[in-house]
């Protein structure tokens, strides 16, 4: 098998799969992002909740990073209107629920959109279904992904997460998976955008059933309200949880540093780089590879993007890409 022509299926949330989904558009030619469909904040939490459409937000990010047009095209979908009764919100976002309302066809928008983009690739929600994330810790309950990201848990604790009504795996991503060489579980948010993305119904199955290699992209660093001190194996252990036991097949993780400066803007917000424990390496059933994965480009803000918060500690999405096809 010709590496270009492998299948690679890519799984997280919008901002988490970004980078990896650049660079692997240019290597292989059967590359899909399967999405995680319980966002609920900002600009895609008020199109749900006033047009009851499906949450636009994280394809909108995959189906920019899979985009082959030109910058202003690109650009025009990430653009947030700055002020007025639209301040916040997205094109792409608005562009994404006015087709759905349209055709009333969440996927038929999602392909529209895809052409205006002229992708290389697929994005595919992984459900269909409305579905509203709910964490529960000892005997508090949050419901919403938006208000459990801003949760602080007890350190230590590893919380119960489930679907308000449950949320069936969408056909189309089950035979992705299916066909799948390797399934690449993306850095992301833990417990706020990866996990709601493996916790629907038939996820679990369908990877363990896939001959696929399953390879998770650890996080670069830990979410003080949620991940606080967490090593690599942690946040296996965590997926895995979500999953089934021994589901895992390679971890990547970064053995790079941060500039100091970096490290010094994190440690103000109390976020610090994920631990790296060898000794619990030697015991995993899966196989750990560490690199220097960490970009040092220099970040630069979306002029439009006036609202989100940009990362400066980021993977190089070329580095991970290249690691990741050496496991084909």
């Amino acid at each position: 098998m010709r590496k270009k022509d492998a299948k690679i299926v890519v799984i997280g949330g919008g901002t988490g799969s970004f980078a990896l989904l650049s660079a692997l558009k240019n290597h292989t030619n059967n590359l899909t992002a399967l999405v995680n469909m319980a966002d609920d904040g900002g600009s895609t939490g008020l199109l749900v909740e006033e047009l009851g459409v499906l949450p636009p937000g994280d394809i909108r990010q995959c189906l920019v990073a899979l985009s082959n047009a030109p910058e202003e095209v690109r650009e025009l979908f990430s653009y947030r209107f700055p002020r007025g009764t639209l301040r916040g919100h997205s094109f792409g976002n608005l562009f994404l629920s006015a087709v759905e309302k349209m055709t009333r066809n969440f996927n038929d928008a999602v392909r529209l959109a895809g052409d205006v983009l002229q992708i290389q690739g697929r994005v595919v929600p992984i459900t269909l279904d409305r579905c509203e994330l709910v964490c529960k810790v000892g005997r508090k309950k949050v419901k919403g992904q938006y208000k459990i990201s801003q949760t602080a848990f007890p350190t230590g604790t590893r919380p119960e997460l489930f679907f308000k009504k449950k949320a069936q795996l969408n056909p189309e991503a089950k035979d992705v998976i299916a066909s799948a060489d390797m399934v690449v579980i993306a850095p992301g948010f833990l417990y706020a955008s990866l996990a709601p993305a493996l916790l629907v119904e038939g996820v679990a199955e369908a990877l363990q059933n896939s001959r696929a290699k399953i390879v998770y992209v650890c996080n670069l660093v830990n979410k003080p309200n949620h991940t606080r001190d967490y090593s690599v194996h942690d946040y296996v252990q965590e997926i895995e949880r979500f999953t089934r036991k021994n589901l895992i097949d390679y971890v990547l993780y970064n053995t790079d540093t941060p500039s100091e400066q970096w490290l010094k803007r994190y440690a103000l917000d109390e976020e610090f780089p994920v631990r790296i424990d060898k000794a619990e390496f030697k015991i995993a059933r899966y196989d750990a590879i560490g690199g220097k994965f960490l970009s040092h480009a220099h970040q630069t803000r979306n002029r439009n993007d006036k609202f989100i918060k940009r990362s400066l500690i980021r993977h190089d999405g070329e580095l991970v890409a290249k690691a990741l096809l050496k496991l084909l």
